[in-house]
C-alpha cells in the first residue's frame, strides 16, 4: 500500500511540473469581466448622446420660439429700423466703395482676401494666409457678389413667405 501511495504522489507531481498558465475558468472569468464592462461603457456613452439630443432639440424648441416671437412684432417703428439699418449696411459696404471708385478713380481700393499656402509634407502644416492686394478704379470682389447674392436672396426668400 505504501509502495502504491508513494507512486501516486510522485505522479501528481509530474502533472503539476507540466500545467503552466491560467485556468480556463480564470479566462473566461477575466473575458466576462471585460466585456461587461465595455459593454457598460458603451451604454454610459449612449446614454449622454441621448441627453445631449435631448437638450439639443430643447435648445431648438427654445430658439424657434424666441425666433417666431421676434417675427411676430407687429410695431411699425420696429419694421423700420430694420430697414433702416440693412439699407445703410449695403449703402457703406457695397454702394460707397464703388460710387467713391467711379468718381474718383485714382483712389487705391485695398482688398483682403485668404490664400491657401500649402505646407511641405509633414514639416510643416498647410494654413490659410490672409493677404492684402490694392487696386486701383472699380473693384467688384467674390466678396460683393456672394453678398448682393444673399441680399437678393433674403428679399425674394421674405417675398414668398409674405405671398403664400
Amino acid at each position: 500500500m505504501q509502495a502504491l501511495l508513494g507512486s501516486a504522489s510522485i505522479q501528481i507531481a509530474l502533472n503539476l511540473k507540466y500545467e503552466v498558465g491560467f485556468p480556463f475558468e480564470i479566462i473566461t472569468m477575466l473575458g466576462s469581466t471585460l466585456l461587461s464592462s465595455l459593454l457598460s461603457i458603451w451604454s454610459q456613452s449612449r446614454k449622454a448622446k441621448e441627453e445631449q439630443q435631448k437638450l439639443l432639440i430643447t435648445r431648438g424648441e427654445f430658439e424657434m420660439k424666441a425666433i417666431k416671437a421676434a417675427r411676430d412684432v407687429k410695431d411699425k417703428g420696429f419694421a423700420w429700423t430694420r430697414r433702416i439699418i440693412a439699407l445703410t449696411s449695403i449703402f457703406a459696404i457695397v454702394l460707397l466703395p464703388k460710387l467713391v471708385a467711379v468718381f474718383y478713380p485714382d483712389v487705391d481700393v485695398t482688398v483682403g482676401f485668404t490664400n491657401w499656402r500649402p505646407g511641405f509634407w509633414f514639416f510643416r502644416d498647410g494654413r490659410d494666409v490672409f493677404e492684402w492686394i490694392t487696386f486701383q478704379g472699380l473693384v467688384i470682389t467674390q466678396l460683393d457678389t456672394n453678398l448682393v447674392s444673399a441680399i437678393i436672396g433674403m428679399y425674394f426668400g421674405g417675398s414668398l413667405v409674405k405671398g403664400k
